[in-house]
């Protein structure tokens, strides 16, 4: 049987979502408020159940410490596995460390290489996205699964959209990332004509530390580094 709505019941769920908005407010000003500090950074995604044996989170270990070493912060999701091993090696080589927590089912707790005062916890995602654009002077996208993927096309939309300023979204691992890019190529540029093809430049797919440091710096000797909205 059907279930009957109650009207008087529904009204209550819509007051309750207006004052949402407060808590929602509160952290878009506690992260615009902490990230608004922090300087140049480089936002590095990629799975959470990546283990320290794995070839990527060796990787991603030693892309942070070039980003460091070149003066570049690096901000992760908070958790272990890929976003571990990048906050790892920004904190040994003494860069800034950021961590933007949400919890997830593989993502239950906070990793220990997080600066203690840029360890910021979120409960809505949509927040969240917005801080690792807008305080991102580009993204390094190792292998990783749903969410690496979200985050990924969604700066590639803002880009696209001219929603948001260019900067360097960069794919790490060939042997990974080459069916997608295949696809994207071949089923949504050439088979439908959903993208032009000056979109595929806004993707670059590396396999090595130097070359993500060397796209980052040729980029920014041609524009400014600030907040991308």
């Amino acid at each position: 049987m059907k279930k009957e709505i109650n009207p008087k019941n529904w009204n209550e769920i819509k007051t309750n979502d207006s004052w949402g908005i407060f808590k929602i407010m509160g952290e878009f000003v506690s992260g615009y408020e902490k990230l608004s500090r922090i300087g140049p950074c480089v936002s590095i995604f990629g799975s959470a159940r990546t283990k320290p044996d794995d070839k990527y989170y060796q990787l991603a270990e030693n892309i942070a410490v070039k980003l460091a070493d070149n003066g570049y912060g690096v901000i992760t999701g908070g958790g272990p596995g890929i976003m571990e091993a990048s906050n790892k090696g920004a904190h040994n080589s003494g860069g800034i460390s950021v961590g933007l927590n949400i919890e997830l089912p593989f993502e239950k707790y906070d990793n220990p290489y997080i600066d203690s005062d840029k360890n910021i916890d979120f409960d809505y995602f949509f927040v969240r996205k917005v801080m690792f654009v807008k305080y991102s002077q580009g993204f390094v996208v190792m292998p990783g699964g749903f969410g690496t993927l979200d985050e990924l096309f969604e700066a590639l939309t803002l880009i696209q959209t001219f929603k948001i300023e260019k900067f360097p979204i960069i794919l790490v691992g060939t042997e990974f990332w080459s069916g997608l890019v295949d696809w994207i190529k071949g089923t949504l540029l050439k088979s439908q004509g959903n993208i032009s093809p000056d979109d595929l430049l806004l993707i670059n797919v590396v396999d090595h530390e130097d070359e993500v440091i060397d796209i980052l710096n040729n980029f920014y000797t041609k524009y400014n580094l600030r907040p991308n909205f």
